[in-house]
């Protein structure tokens, strides 16, 4: 469950050439793309010119790069060549990399052009309820208290917290333990140890937190239709606090003062 510190290196370099995919994303005009060329560009630059795997292809069966899911679809959305991104959608790109055999894993939701407020306030607070859990971490503290600062934040905010999907370790595999919930209790759960690595990806409903399983057997969706959006890091435990191995160069403001860079 534990990395030692060549691991984690090596997790950190695949985690930044997973912040440079983002970098590109963001530089991209989304609307009017169709969520298969966004997969298409992103496999083609993992591997063509990062010289990385897009981890996420082959795993379970899945046939893509990554996971594009849009406005009312939680989670695991799967591309489609008739998908177009219009101006007012919002969607969330998780995309997965490995490189030298260690997996990093992030997304990110993006506002497609003109984006109604409350829209926007979904997803900047969820982009705010990861950082909440993300400071939570560090040595002696359980993994009840990160999901506690995950959801006091989603509620207070007038927002659910979907419970169906987890974080999760990560390293050589993309799903190892321990299982990371968005929710608990403070000062209970797994006590947090120097050198384990695991995801923070909250994913937040404008409605109720109910979802269901389209029949594809990966879509996931709001069971009332209304909005969801998500963020997702993966971190390390560090021996005075926490260390983010996909952070983006903007956001450093964001880490917490007891931050490994």
């Amino acid at each position: 469950m534990t990395k030692r510190p060549e691991e984690i290196a090596l997790l950190a370099e695949s985690g930044k050439l997973l912040a440079a995919v983002f970098g590109h994303l963001d530089r991209l005009a989304l609307i009017g793309m169709s969520t298969m060329q966004v997969n298409d560009l992103v496999d083609s630059l993992i591997v063509n010119e990062l010289q990385a795997r897009p981890a996420s292809k082959g795993q379970y069966g899945y046939a893509y790069a990554l996971n594009c899911s849009r406005n009312h679809v939680v989670c695991h959305g799967v591309p489609s060549t008739t998908e177009l991104l219009q101006s007012g959608d919002i969607v969330n790109f998780d995309i997965t990399l490995e490189k030298n055999g260690y997996i990093a894993d992030s997304s990110k939701t993006y506002l497609v052009g003109q984006v109604s407020p409350l829209a926007e306030r979904l997803v900047e607070v969820t982009y705010q309820a990861m950082w909440k859990g993300i400071k939570a971490v560090r040595p002696g503290a359980r993994l009840g208290d990160v999901g506690h600062a995950i959801e006091r934040h989603a509620r207070r905010n007038g927002y659910s917290i979907v419970r169906e999907y987890c974080d999760h370790g990560i390293g050589r595999e993309m799903h190892e333990p321990p299982q990371v919930l968005h929710w608990g209790k403070p000062q209970t759960g797994l006590v947090l140890e120097e050198g384990m690595v695991f995801t923070i990806e909250p994913m937040l409903n404008q409605g109720r937190r109910a979802v269901r399983t389209e029949d594809d057997g990966w879509t996931v969706v709001t069971r009332d239709g209304q909005l969801s959006a998500q963020f997702e890091h993966t971190v390390a435990v560090t021996r005075k606090g926490v260390r983010v191995l996909t952070l983006r160069p903007e956001e450093k403001s964001m880490l917490p003062a007891t931050a490994a860079a």
